[in-house]
């Protein structure tokens, strides 16, 4: 389980707020499909959020531990259902992928202006 300092967590919880949940765990508990499928959906994003059908605090504490244990994640956050995990995505994945090319500034001139340049 990877260990992050208090101003990680911190940073970590407000960039995690707008996320929706990528995974729920059910019934039929931790599966090797979600788990799978957590992996995945930290590999690319870095941070997600898990939704927990289960009244047990306690339980979802287990999950949340287990989780991180299993995929080598952080534990960022437990909020009612819903837990936050990161995870740094291998080479900078993420990183790339959050990155988006700069459009190119386009210079507007009114027609006044314009005329007065060139007029």
């Amino acid at each position: 389980m990877l260990e992050i300092t208090t101003g990680q967590r911190r940073s970590l919880r407000s960039r995690a707020y707008p996320l929706k949940p990528v995974a729920a765990i059910g019934q039929n508990g931790l599966t090797e499909p979600v788990v799978k499928e957590i992996g995945v959906c930290l590999d690319s994003h870095e941070l997600v959020k898990i939704r927990v059908y289960n009244d047990d605090r306690e339980e979802r504490e287990r999950l949340m531990d287990e989780i991180c244990e299993r995929l080598g994640a952080a534990p960022v956050q437990h909020i009612g259902k819903l837990l936050v995990v990161w995870r740094p995505a291998p080479d900078g994945a993420a990183a790339k992928a959050r990155s988006r090319p700069r459009r190119k500034a386009v210079l507007r001139r009114s027609k006044r202006s314009f005329q007065m340049e060139h007029g």
